[in-house]
């Protein structure tokens, strides 16, 4: 259904998704795309539109996941890979450690709360504004040729400055509310996280704006704000 969304959404045109099981020496599903699109005739243009006809759907093996290039007929089909590295904003789910503490640190100042619990403090993540990659994104749509492109501000921060920083932030000191609990600590903990957006920079010109320090700010007010609102 994604593949049949997306080319529906990016042609403009009603497609039908067809799947088929390959033969043992090729096990696995393969698609086809058939779109409606109307043949050149000699019976006038009123109902003709560009051919995107759909020709070959192309599983991509060299990334994880379910990941497909289609080629199409006039070529209007315009896609390329975007790897964003961790982004975050207010919007963030409650399951990411950014939102888990900055929500923390809101229902510890309006006093819902006293104590934060966390595992890893020392794991690394590179941490950027989900605004400055939507940037990211709209720039890739306008060049004149796909490609793939690694979105990243290319730099780290530990969970502790993470901690540190939003407790701050909220004029608190967390080290009298947060305590560490054995049980947030994941067994197959990433170490390090970060991403090279250099070929970003080069080719679309873009950087991300929005420091660290001010998507947490954004994020705190953001938690508070919310939290005052229930208050009331």
């Amino acid at each position: 259904m994604g593949l049949w969304w997306l080319a529906r959404k990016a042609l403009d045109q009603d497609p039908v998704l067809n799947i088929d099981v390959g033969p043992p020496e090729r096990p696995g599903p393969f698609y086809s795309i058939n779109l409606r699109t109307p043949v050149i005739t000699n019976k006038g243009s009123h109902l003709r539109r560009d051919l995107a006809e759909v020709k070959r759907v192309v599983p991509l093996p060299s990334y994880e996941g379910w990941l497909y290039d289609l080629k199409t007929t006039s070529g209007r089909f315009h896609a390329g890979i975007g790897e964003c590295v961790v982004h975050n904003s207010p919007r963030r789910g409650l399951e990411f450690v950014t939102r888990k503490v900055t929500d923390g640190v809101a229902r510890i100042k309006l006093g819902k709360t006293h104590e934060l619990r966390m595992g890893n403090l020392d794991a690394k993540r590179d941490w950027g504004f989900a605004g400055d990659y939507v940037r990211a994104m709209w720039l890739m749509l306008q060049q004149d040729e796909p490609d793939d492109y690694v979105i990243a501000t290319g730099e780290t921060r530990t969970v502790g400055e993470l901690v540190e920083t939003a407790f701050s932030y909220a004029g608190l000191d967390w080290r009298k509310y947060v305590m560490l609990d054995p049980k947030f600590i994941r067994p197959a903990e990433v170490d390090i996280l970060v991403g090279d957006a250099s070929k970003a920079h080069r080719k679309l010109g873009w950087k991300p704006e929005i420091t660290f320090k001010e998507m947490i700010e954004q994020m705190v007010d953001a938690d508070l704000e919310r939290h005052a609102r229930s208050l009331s």
